[in-house]
């Protein structure tokens, strides 16, 4: 894997419901059934096929021994239906700056010695927005030999708090 600023399409983000611009997960890979399903086939009618398609894109600002802050520009392809950032894109922001910090590099490979694999992952969400920016700081809670706890805080514009995500990871063998 390359740096952790490239460009990453996630499968499952939707810029907005308009079938012309979905591509990727369908009824085959899994979505058959609950809430969003139903809030699907209300769009669509029932038995359409539906894809979905997005990327997330964010850069590494800041990096030391005791911080990580990255920034994602909020762009079409991490909204959610109702035109928010989808929490999911908060959380692969949250989690990847917290890997970071951990692992002490951007640069990693797969099947890394080492890595640091998230075992534990818990998200509580205060705000979002349609545009401009997040910023995610991640500080650790506590630097261990075998476990990490990271604590890390997403802001909205004029430094509101978005989300507040604490991850424990535990060291590749």
């Amino acid at each position: 894997m390359a740096g952790f600023s490239n460009a990453l399409a996630l499968d499952g983000m939707a810029a907005t419901l308009d079938r012309e611009n979905m591509g990727g997960l369908s009824h085959s890979q899994g979505l058959t059934e609950g809430p969003v399903m139903i809030l699907l086939e209300c769009a669509y009618g029932e038995g359409e096929d539906m894809e979905f398609e997005g990327s997330i894109r964010f850069s590494i600002i800041e990096q030391t021994n005791d911080k990580v802050v990255g920034e994602m520009p909020i762009q079409p392809g991490v909204k959610n239906p109702y035109g928010v950032v989808h929490v999911g894109a908060m959380l692969w922001l949250a989690d990847v700056c917290a890997t970071v910090l951990v692992l002490g590099s951007p640069n990693a490979t797969e099947g890394q010695k080492g890595f640091p694999l998230a075992i534990n992952l818990n998200g509580n969400f205060a705000g979002n927005q349609s545009e401009g920016t997040f910023k995610a700081v991640s500080t650790f809670v506590k630097r261990g030999k075998t476990v990490s706890i990271v604590r890390t805080s997403v802001f909205g514009e004029g430094d509101r708090l978005i989300a507040d995500v604490t991850t424990n990871h535990v060291l590749a063998k």
